[in-house]
């Protein structure tokens, strides 16, 4: 499906999440489909929690038990293909990357939207982090409806229809 259409089936989606009862934390969620010659992620990781082996071109995999969702991946990695994800009651916490204009801003409202661009719900806005090391790349901290939580993958404003 990904070399079809561009985005990445249900299953593969699944595939890189852990079961439910680890995402009671948060935990860093690698979407890298391909082996291409990349490891900022495993590289920036403090906890050497994402490994990516002797080839650069393996795909890298998350120590759960060793990822503390620190978010430092996330806006390391250039594609963008990193988010972290803390599964709540009833809505899902992510830590997503963000490059975009306009930025978000803390309180407000905006759409929620998966992986083929389409809008799936809404999306409140936590906390947006930039930092000098992060170098524009905004850590945009969500809260999304549970049952979003294998579809969601960024945001758009909900003043640009």
């Amino acid at each position: 499906m990904l070399n079809q259409y561009g985005y990445p089936s249900p299953e593969q989606v699944k595939s890189k999440f852990p079961s439910l009862e680890i995402l009671v934390k948060p935990k860093a969620i690698v979407e890298c489909y391909e082996k291409i010659p990349c490891n900022p992620c495993s590289t920036s990781c403090p906890f050497k929690a994402i490994t990516i082996g002797e080839d650069i071109n393996n795909t890298p995999v998350v120590d759960f038990d060793k990822c503390t969702g620190c978010g430092i991946c996330v806006y390391s990695c250039p594609g963008l293909a990193i988010t972290v994800c803390e599964v709540l009651e009833d809505k899902v916490r992510f830590k997503i990357p963000y490059e975009f204009l306009p930025i978000p801003k803390q309180g407000e409202l905006w759409h929620a939207v998966n992986r083929k661009g389409e809008v799936i719900g809404e999306a409140y806005i936590e906390k947006v982090t930039l930092t000098p090391r992060q170098d524009k790349t905004q850590l945009v901290q969500v809260l999304v409806d549970k049952e979003l939580l294998y579809e969601f993958v960024t945001i758009r404003s909900q003043d640009y229809e």
